[in-house]
């Protein structure tokens, strides 16, 4: 586009003499430095503004396939239970030192429960 003008305002010019303009060609463009810091800063605002667009479609994906499973193993206590061994089986076969146990509170009641109704009986 930048050949194209000059070719055509080269032509106005030479017109007169008899000259005509058959080729224009651009080999090397230089820029000044606080133009090339803007184009640059310019290219990396665009670079993180498409980042984080794709970590926002990829979130809500991940939260959609969240629901998806919910719904599914929340259909069916012995799914949430193979669900939940299966966690504890990825978590030994990373070889830590400490694994947290959680256990329901339905569970612990009923041993507080059953604790309180033999001091109540002794």
């Amino acid at each position: 586009q930048i050949a194209h003008w000059m070719e055509t305002t080269l032509d106005e010019a030479t017109d007169p003499w008899g000259v005509k303009v058959e080729r224009v060609e651009i080999k090397d463009v230089r820029l000044p430095v606080q133009l090339q810091r803007a184009m640059a800063a310019e290219a990396e605002a665009a670079r993180e503004a498409r980042a984080k667009v794709i970590t926002a479609e990829g979130e809500e994906r991940a939260s959609r396939a969240l629901r998806e499973a919910s719904s599914t193993i929340g259909g069916t206590s012995s799914a949430l239970q193979l669900r939940y061994l299966q966690t504890l089986n990825s978590i030994s076969a990373e070889k830590n030192s400490t694994i947290i146990f959680p256990v329901p509170i339905d569970i612990i009641g009923f041993f507080i429960n059953r604790k309180l109704a033999s001091n109540k009986g002794s």
